[in-house]
């Protein structure tokens, strides 16, 4: 792992509570956006959408196709549909006849949440170390402390060998009457 990104955690989205059959326009809107989060986030569409150039046109036509679907299971028409979502209902229709590789992925998508099947797995940093690393840092900086310790304690017992030294040095010189 490299220095300074934390322990890897996998996060689950749990998408259980989300209605597979809208009744209200914020259930529609709970459903928009688990397809387009679990459509997104599901290895195989990944893999579509690296390409930036790609990539906007990806998540555009998968909102658009999430957001027909929703409204659509909500029991809205073709045309109340195209009107909330600005494209034409041939858009829409194609969209969710599986016509187009969004509408597909989507639908599948919708399969696996009514079947209880749809689950993704977000890999993220803590941003905090591994606890083992933690644990071996704190052992390390306890040893580095104790060596401290003991080179302070080493140095003074020096500082004072050499004090005792210096005396005894300053007492020979006096004793055999050299000036300084």
């Amino acid at each position: 792992m490299a220095e300074g990104q934390g322990e890897v955690v996998t996060i689950e989205v749990d998408f259980s509570h989300i209605p597979v059959k809208p009744t209200t326009p914020k259930e529609v809107r709970e459903l928009e956006l688990a397809l387009i989060i679990g459509t997104l986030f599901r290895p195989d569409v990944l893999k579509m959408i690296m390409s930036p150039e790609e990539f906007t046109t990806w998540v555009d036509s998968l909102a658009v196709a999430a957001g027909a679907l929703a409204r659509e299971k909500a029991g809205y028409p073709i045309s109340k549909i195209a009107d909330e979502l600005g494209r034409t209902e041939a858009t829409i229709r194609n969209h969710l006849q599986g016509r187009t590789k969004a509408g597909a992925l989507v639908a599948e998508t919708y399969k696996m949440l009514a079947r209880g099947k749809l689950k993704i797995a977000i890999p993220a940093t803590t941003g905090l170390a591994p606890r083992e690393e933690v644990e071996s840092l704190k052992k390390q900086l306890e040893d580095a402390r104790r060596e401290v310790e003991d080179l302070k304690a080493r140095l003074q017992r020096i500082a004072g060998i050499a004090r005792e030294i210096a005396d005894k040095a300053g007492l020979i010189v006096k004793e055999a009457g050299v000036e300084g």
